[in-house]
């Protein structure tokens, strides 16, 4: 699934490529103002941090809910305390856009992550073109020194990466890139199982002074609890978010 999921979205890109050229998406990534700086913003603090998510849908459970304004939901996560905004870019199985991203950079001024499968260059100078300040890497999609390429892009343009890994072996992947931003991902994507232990599992093997992220399997304030009580410093959040009163559940994650 995950390689299909990325193949799905290098066909997207494609498509995009052909009204917006490789040449113009670069002039107007490196026309942004500079990208904000996420790693100060989800810096380890006395509480834990939340990435809030924009997400329409998901392969697992289809659509779940109905985002009529995007940067509504980014502006109300922003004013309930989230570090940062991840969008969910992809189209086909998230029913995301970059025009969400670029409807969401316009209503907030917190970090935004552009969520999607991210394989080649022209997506990287897309995402900052469309104002990201951050950008996600699978390492589970990606050889290494593609992956590699992509990380040095997009910190030359200012962005953060998040490198998301699912094992051990992936997490010594990121270790060697230099991600100081790595994300630990409950959420199999190639079997869409879920172990919320994972995370636990992986904790102590993160480098000094890195930023650890646990991902997927957040239904309550009890999973981010437990993940705090993993070593978590932030927690992304997406479909616990959109499926209830953001501003509610917010709340209660932030006094974690």
């Amino acid at each position: 699934m995950l390689a299909d999921l990325t193949a799905g979205a290098l066909v997207d890109a494609q498509r995009r490529r052909e009204t917006v050229s490789l040449n113009e998406v670069e002039r107007l990534a490196l026309a942004q103002i500079p990208a904000l700086d996420a790693l100060a913003a989800l810096a380890p603090s006395e509480h834990v941090k939340i990435i809030a998510e924009v997400k329409r849908a998901s392969p697992s459970k289809g659509s779940l809910a109905s985002i009529v304004d995007p940067a509504a939901l980014a502006s109300s996560y922003a004013a309930g305390g989230a570090s940062a905004i991840s969008v969910l870019t992809e189209e086909r199985k998230f029913l995301g856009s970059l025009d969400d991203l670029r409807q969401v950079r316009q209503a907030v001024s917190v970090p935004l992550l552009r969520k999607d499968f991210m394989a080649e260059t022209y997506q990287v100078f897309e995402a900052r073109a469309a104002g990201a300040d951050l950008v996600l890497l699978i390492v589970a999609a990606l050889e290494q020194a593609h992956m590699q390429e992509l990380y040095d892009l997009a910190t030359q343009l200012g962005m953060t990466v998040l490198v998301e890994t699912h094992s051990g072996d992936e997490l010594e992947r990121a270790i060697d890139l230099g991600a100081q931003l790595i994300g630990v991902n409950a959420r199999n994507l190639s079997t869409f199982e879920l172990d919320r232990d994972l995370f636990e599992r992986l904790t102590d093997r993160f480098p000094s002074g890195s930023i650890r992220v646990a991902e997927s399997g957040v239904r309550n304030v009890d999973d981010i609890r437990h993940y705090r009580s993993a070593g978590a410093d932030v927690v992304l959040v997406g479909e616990a978010l959109v499926t209830s009163d953001p501003l509610v559940t917010l709340a209660s994650f932030l006094e974690i």
